[in-house]
């Protein structure tokens, strides 16, 4: 496993959008959430951090190894996508092995990687079932299944539940906080959900408009909102006050600049 630190990442887009001058360090097995609102910059600090994505300035490290200019196959990180991004023409064993395969391991390799993978999402003996006749939470599972099956240092997780109902998001949400704690992988998660984000993570960076607000605990968080943004967008959502925004700074992040 590795932490992952950023430096400073800088990376705008033309139409808008993006993140500014972000730092962060997320720890050797800690399970960290990117919390905002749509076009906060967090998927694309997501995709930055999985080589996806080249800032316009800053950097990238895994451990102490720069991986800024790195590109995705080379950083051992994998990312679950909120689409899932499987390929509806392969069964669950092939869709889980792609990466395997792009790898060139061999054969039996494969087979005993793929099955352990299954078994830790729960979708053991799934191998031959298209995945066009899987409900929406097993797909899911199949996508987390096949970035778990390369053996990442870092699992990068895009809204991964954002298209499952109510019922089902919140069962899959405690799946995927059992499998964190049992595997001890480095885990950052990307959503909109404060709720999601307060339950699953150990710390959550709020963001807008490319702008880290706030990095904390959530109980720090919900104690001691750092900024206004912060407590009207975690009132907005949950539904009960908060204290007003604390002075100085909070976590890793100064008030209403990026962090540093």
């Amino acid at each position: 496993m590795s932490s992952v630190r950023l430096e400073a990442i800088t990376r705008r887009y033309e139409s808008g959008g993006g993140v500014s001058e972000f730092s962060c360090t997320i720890q050797d097995g800690e399970f960290f959430a990117l919390l905002g609102p749509s076009g906060c910059g967090k998927t694309t600090t997501l995709r930055v951090i999985a080589g996806l994505e080249s800032p316009e300035a800053g950097r990238v490290f895994f451990d102490e190894r720069d991986v800024t200019g790195l590109p995705p196959e080379r950083r051992n990180a994998a990312m679950v996508f909120q689409s899932y991004a499987l390929f509806p023409h392969m069964n669950v064993f092939e869709n889980v092995a792609f990466g395997l395969r792009a790898r060139k391991m061999p054969r039996p390799e494969i087979a005993a990687r793929v099955a352990e993978a299954l078994s830790y999402v729960q979708l053991d003996g799934m191998e031959p079932r298209p995945v066009t006749e899987l409900s929406g939470g097993q797909q899911q599972r199949v996508a987390v299944a096949r970035a778990l099956a390369i053996r990442p240092d870092i699992l990068l997780l895009d809204e991964p539940l954002s298209n499952l109902d109510a019922e089902l998001r919140y069962s899959t949400r405690v799946q995927l906080a059992e499998l964190q704690r049992r595997l001890g992988i480095t885990t950052i998660y990307v959503t909109h959900d404060q709720e999601e984000a307060l339950e699953l993570a150990g710390r959550v960076a709020v963001l807008k408009d490319g702008v880290c607000h706030q990095i904390d605990t959530p109980a720090g968080i919900l104690a001691n909102p750092a900024t206004e943004f912060v407590r009207t967008f975690l009132q907005r959502r949950r539904g009960f006050s908060l204290a007003s925004p604390s002075s100085g700074v909070a976590g890793e992040c100064e008030p209403g600049k990026a962090a540093s």
